[in-house]
């Protein structure tokens, strides 16, 4: 393994089955991530996206295949993959500094690391609202908190199943920006799944295109210009409509397969 790949996806299927039907989520799925890169995952519902994610967290194993975190095989979950849902999942019970805190006292690591709790809320601009419950903010300072404690475990991976689609425009575009400060940050890893392609655009570094069921990869496109990136920019527009064009002729024609 190269020394700045840091995740390995190989050959890797997921199926799902009862009793009346079998459904396959992924079919041959092949991917490498390196070290501080930041990688989103688009596709149309249902192509698999999610499933993958959950297969990189351990929340789920494959069929067939092996996913590989810095060459040890993935069995199950761990601290070093961070995860973030669409809704963020916060105790409703705990306050912004008690949920933050809730992975530490998990790992049992708490008494040893409870002074960088403040560290954490200052670095989402948080301040002021320590004590507030989950019910006394907004969901995109929701978002941040539950981004805050995956970070606070200093995941290897942060793992994001679309943290932003629920968030309205002003918000998401806000929490985007602080997702590529906390990158610069931490020097974090960073997997996005999601189905806005200007996103995907503007937080990464490469998007990989999903075909429909059963899901494949169809494409890996690099995003080759800077940041900051501006949206209305002729780069951006023309990465947008390339990805445009290739994501639907992945929807046209699933048979295509990319590995990289």
């Amino acid at each position: 393994m190269s020394d700045d790949i840091i995740l390995e996806i190989n050959d890797v299927s997921r199926r799902y089955s009862d009793e009346e039907s079998t459904v396959d989520a992924l079919n041959h799925v092949s991917l490498s991530v390196k070290k501080g890169e930041f990688v989103s995952i688009i596709g149309a519902s249902g192509c698999g996206k999610t499933t993958l994610l959950r297969l990189i967290a351990g929340l789920d194993t494959p069929q067939e295949g092996e996913l590989l975190l810095n060459g040890e095989r993935i069995t199950g979950p761990d601290p070093s993959r961070g995860y973030v849902f669409q809704q963020s999942g916060l105790f409703q019970w705990l306050t912004v500094e008690q949920n933050i805190a809730s992975g530490l006292k998990a790992r049992h690591v708490f008494k040893e690391n409870k002074a960088r709790i403040p560290e954490y809320i200052s670095m989402i601009g948080l301040e002021g609202f320590e004590k507030s419950y989950p019910h006394q903010i907004s969901g995109g300072m929701a978002q941040r908190v539950a981004i805050a404690r995956a970070l606070i475990n200093n995941p290897k991976l942060l793992l994001l199943d679309e943290p932003m689609g629920a968030l309205d425009s002003f918000t998401r575009a806000d929490l985007q920006d602080k997702l590529l400060e906390l990158r610069k940050e931490n020097d974090a890893t960073m997997i996005l799944v999601t189905h806005d392609v200007d996103e995907a655009i503007y937080l990464s570094d490469r998007i990989v295109i999903m075909t429909p069921r059963p899901g494949k990869i169809s494409e890996i496109m690099e995003v080759k210009f800077p940041h900051p990136r501006h949206r209305g920019g002729a780069e951006f527009l023309e990465a947008r409509r390339n990805i445009l064009e290739k994501f639907h002729m992945a929807a046209a024609n699933p048979e295509p397969e990319y590995t990289i």
